[in-house]
């Protein structure tokens, strides 16, 4: 299968559709579920798929050391190229990944100016044309609304789309509102443009989306992650 065809038929395109296009320029998106569900593989998953499309990606991890980052983006970049029977895969591996930037940092050790001076930095000087940005391990309890407010003016002042990751935590107490958003969320409702939940199931884990911009949120999506390739995948 060729890139083009391999991007038409992603299963994220719902996501897209279902989210009137993502989160676009400037504005935030949020991945949230308890631990080891499956978020790093599902923003992966979105990442490289920018990447298929000639974007450009900086993966940000608080929690992950950059080897074990680049792992998951070659054990998604292989399942997928497998499951498309992508042509000439080792050659639009090694096009694509000119496109990625990985980089490492701790939350409790770097304030968030820091490191949207360090982004800034890759950028321009770089002269890194990112369109989008993956904040994965960020721990949200530990943020403040001034802290999302910070990315979120440099995401509209960049032009760039920022997808975070938020890893509930078990506290005796229940993880979602009845509206479906996570409680630890709650207080920063307002900063999110799009938030998207996982939750495990017998075969699969559930995709919902819970927050679309300002429409009527879609729900519960027709796709699913796959816990054996750990891709999102079409419902059969």
């Amino acid at each position: 299968m060729v890139k083009k065809h391999l991007i038409k038929r992603s299963p994220l395109r719902v996501l897209e559709e279902s989210t009137h296009g993502g989160p676009g320029r400037g504005a935030m998106a949020v991945l949230a579920s308890p631990k080891g569900v499956g978020k790093t593989a599902c923003l992966v998953h979105i990442a490289t798929d920018k990447l298929f499309q000639g974007k450009s990606v900086i993966h940000v991890s608080y929690a992950s050391r950059v080897d074990y980052i680049i792992t998951w983006y070659e054990d998604i970049f292989k399942e997928i190229a497998k499951n498309h029977r992508l042509r000439d895969a080792v050659a639009v591996h090694d096009e694509i990944i000119k496109n990625r930037v990985i980089m490492n940092f701790k939350q409790d050790g770097m304030k968030t100016e820091q490191v949207l001076r360090s982004l800034e930095a890759m950028i321009t000087g770089g002269k890194f044309n990112a369109e989008t940005i993956i904040i994965d391990g960020y721990d949200f309890g530990l943020a403040e609304s001034e802290d999302l407010r910070k990315f979120k003016e440099f995401a509209g002042r960049m032009g760039l789309e920022l997808w975070f990751s938020a890893s509930l935590k078990e506290t005796g107490g229940d993880l979602f509102r009845p509206d479906g958003t996570p409680v630890l969320l709650a207080p920063h409702a307002g900063q999110i443009d799009v938030l998207v939940t996982l939750q495990a199931k017998s075969d699969a884990v559930e995709i919902r989306v819970v927050k679309d911009h300002d429409y009527p949120a879609a729900g519960i999506l027709p796709i699913k992650l796959d816990p054996k390739t750990l891709l999102i995948a079409q419902e059969k």
